[in-house]
């Protein structure tokens, strides 16, 4: 159970900032409608974040060519520890309370609202 919460607490620790990155951009493309449509398109620096969450690069005037793939490595390890990390912060719910109803309608509740709240946004 100890190497469990020290495993949860690294992973959790040496991702935050890469997902802090990823919830702030995406919660700026979730707001603004006028996405860019080419890489790099605006030369402001909100645009050049979003570049690095949806291209995986960093748009620089000095740059010939682009490749994402070490950091779309570490996007996928991050994606990959953060599923483990969740995944372990429940089962340490359950192991660590007495009570386990308010863990189960926790739970429950994560999974049907986010449901609820996209079947109400349907329109028909």
């Amino acid at each position: 159970m100890k190497s469990l919460r020290r495993l949860h607490l690294y992973l959790g620790c040496f991702f935050a900032p890469l997902l802090l990155f990823y919830v702030a951009t995406g919660w700026y493309q979730t707001l603004n409608t006028n996405r860019n449509k080419t890489l790099g398109e605006q030369g402001d620096w909100v645009s050049k974040l979003t570049s690095i969450h949806v291209d995986q690069i960093y748009p620089a005037s000095s740059a010939t060519s682009y490749s994402p793939a070490l950091f779309r490595f570490l996007v996928v390890a991050m994606s990959i520890s953060l599923i483990l990390t969740a995944g372990l912060g429940i089962f340490l719910a359950f192991r660590s309370s007495r009570k386990q109803w308010p863990v189960w309608l926790s739970l429950s509740l994560g999974i049907l609202l986010p449901i609820l709240c996209l079947w109400l946004g349907q329109r028909r």
